[in-house]
């Protein structure tokens, strides 16, 4: 609904707490940021041997993708990358985010079949995005 959140309240400092709701938020969609229907194109075109290849495809993918899922990734992974600039402090750097980010922002929509590749090539789909932000999402 319409809930008002008081960002001053003490609660909001943690940023373990700010990041576990955007998390659960981003989870809690009834549709990943990247859809269903392009989790399979995603890890079929982060498999690619070729890296320019590989490159083309995942910004194709991205590209294709609803403009409200294209613009929001491109705010979000912004903003990760600002967090991995900051690596040296907060110890999050690209492998990290994209660990923690990854099984969030591109799942499939069943769970069956092998979880734990699925996961390795989330990650790196993710991994790739964040590398490659400037290319993906030029201004």
């Amino acid at each position: 609904p319409d809930e008002q959140l008081d960002l001053d309240d003490g609660r909001w400092e943690d940023i373990h707490v700010v990041t576990g709701a955007l998390k659960l938020f981003l989870r809690e969609l009834p549709e990943p940021l990247i859809p269903f229907s392009h989790f399979d194109k995603f890890i079929a075109a982060i498999k690619i041997q070729d890296p320019s290849l590989r490159g083309r495809c995942i910004r194709d993918l991205v590209l294709s993708l609803p403009p409200a899922h294209h613009d929001t990734m491109k705010v979000l992974f912004r903003h990760l990358c600002r967090v991995v600039e900051h690596k040296e402090e907060n110890r999050m750097s690209v492998q990290s985010v994209a660990i923690v980010f990854g099984p969030t922002l591109l799942r499939p929509a069943s769970e069956e079949g092998n979880m734990a590749m699925h996961m390795v090539f989330q990650n790196q789909v993710v991994e790739h995005i964040l590398n490659h932000y400037g290319y993906i999402f030029p201004d």
